[in-house]
């Protein structure tokens, strides 16, 4: 039975695979798979969470941090979503710092996906409702927001790039709602 499971998991197909989309206004790809946690903790923690983690945990309201693949993003006064592309374990990472928090691993009910080009902003627009101008949501900017009737989170990594983590459950509705506003995007 053991070999089963085990062979279960290594044939097992990452949301969305082989997904692909968007016009040449806004291009759509899958974010590559990336290891996530939900983290919580008193401002007390923050600083050794921080030193834990390697890059600093934002503290004000729509902002993130980012260094080497690894990004945190502030959704609340003591919440984070932290990323790290290169697939570090994150829970062994906080669990060093020896400090009261909570952190859940989230990595297989999130993914992600890129979208890129001038017409970005307008590709996500088709469903956020959201300001998503460079002057309201600039780069490093991130929130916990809606894509028509999914919740997502966002994350504006370049001028023209934004990375959209949903559920996995929801990722065919996400990537398709994005792929039909997309060629809209470059009309």
């Amino acid at each position: 039975m053991a070999d089963l499971i085990g062979a279960n998991l290594a044939t097992r197909t990452l949301p969305l695979s082989g997904f692909h989309g968007g016009s040449g206004a806004a291009s759509l790809s899958v974010a590559a798979p990336a290891t996530r946690i939900s983290l919580r903790a008193k401002p007390d923690a923050v600083s050794a969470l921080s030193g834990a983690l390697g890059l600093p945990l934002p503290v004000k309201a729509k902002t993130s941090t980012s260094a080497n693949g690894r990004h945190a993003l502030w959704l609340g006064p003591d919440e984070w979503l932290v990323i790290d592309e290169n697939e570090a374990d994150l829970i062994a990472a906080v669990a060093s710092s020896n400090v009261l928090h909570s952190a859940t691993d989230i990595s297989h009910r999130n993914t992600a996906l890129i979208v890129k080009g001038r017409g970005a902003e307008v590709a996500i627009n088709g469903g956020c409702p959201q300001d998503l101008s460079l002057a309201a949501f600039p780069v490093g900017a991130c929130s916990r927001t809606v894509l028509a009737k999914a919740e997502i989170v966002l994350l504006r990594t370049a001028e023209d790039t934004f990375r959209v983590e949903c559920w996995r459950s929801f990722s065919p509705y996400v990537s398709t709602l994005l792929a039909e506003a997309a060629e809209d995007a470059g009309n």
